[in-house]
């Protein structure tokens, strides 16, 4: 039995468990899928709480891209960004890059993911590796097995000899299209553009996001796409959380006082409510439309 119909016959299993089929966990049913839905591209929810109809694969190997980890079956994307992936990577190539090396987008149906990233849910986020690709012919077992870079010191406070110039012109590539919401960075990147920021870089460099863990690639995040109803862009917007600014200011704030040297922790009467993750969402848990693009053909 081929991938295709063995990954069926467990989702039509996960389906039909009776009454409590309302408790399967999301990401089991998003996860069996190997194909996307026969549907008009849109996207559903937020996130990190949502799905997408019609999403493409970003094709595996391109004139200018690879896709990496192939076994994650993660290249997929709403049409715009993937679009958008293939333009910025020629993009890369006119700064001097080969190309690029493209991490997880989303699975076939977006959904929660079995492991990893708790967004990348509706095609509408993508990893791009930190590592300037030395070559584009990469076999499978290849794109298993090599490692991006990191462009930060291991403290954590300040860039490393791996950044270059180059980085800095694709992140500004990648936040100037107006595609785009916002990218998620390490913080000592953000720092280092901002160093380095005059006044006409303020339109691009407030979408420039400090994040933890994004020191061997960069996240990007689009808007919500024109036709899709039933998304909803992540708010506070970056213009908002800047006003007006390149967020510069905010960086090194919640940088140096809250992250390096966070303020002593006060007592609670009662502990934080844990957060679920989103490997926990039930479908009850996801837009109504979910049901139907994890139940479609």
């Amino acid at each position: 039995m081929g991938r295709g119909k063995l990954t069926l016959a467990v989702l039509i299993a996960l389906l039909s468990a009776g009454p409590g089929q309302a408790q399967n966990l999301a990401n089991q049913l998003f996860g069996a899928h190997p194909l996307p839905s026969v549907a008009p591209s849109q996207a559903f929810g937020s996130y990190a709480r949502g799905c997408a109809d019609g999403l493409v694969a970003l094709p595996e190997t391109g004139p200018t891209w690879q896709a990496m980890r192939l076994s994650r079956n993660r290249n997929w994307g709403h049409p715009e960004m993937i679009a958008y992936l293939q333009d910025l990577s020629r993009e890369a190539v006119r700064i001097g890059w080969r190309g690029l090396y493209i991490g997880d987008i989303s699975q076939p149906r977006g959904g929660p993911m079995t492991s990893g990233h708790a967004s990348h849910q509706m095609g509408l986020d993508a990893d791009v590796w930190m590592l300037p690709p030395p070559r584009l012919n990469l076999t499978r077992a290849e794109r298993e097995s090599l490692s991006s870079i990191s462009v930060r010191t291991d403290d954590q406070r300040r860039i490393n000899s791996n950044w270059t110039p180059q980085h800095h012109a694709l992140l500004r590539a990648a936040a100037s299209d107006p595609r785009v919401d916002r990218i998620f960075v390490a913080a000592a990147v953000k720092i280092e553009m901002c160093r380095t920021a005059t006044r006409a870089d303020t339109p691009w460099l407030q979408k420039i996001r400090p994040a933890v863990g994004h020191n061997f690639h960069f996240h990007v995040r689009m808007r919500c796409p024109q036709g899709s109803r039933y998304c909803e862009t992540q708010t506070p917007t970056v213009r908002e959380l800047s006003n007006g600014g390149n967020g510069c200011d905010e960086t090194l704030t919640w940088w140096v006082t809250d992250f390096l040297n966070p303020p002593p922790r006060t007592e609670r009467t009662e502990p934080a409510p844990r957060r679920r993750h989103p490997r926990e969402f039930t479908l009850a848990d996801l837009p109504q439309q979910c049901t139907d693009v994890v139940r479609r053909p």
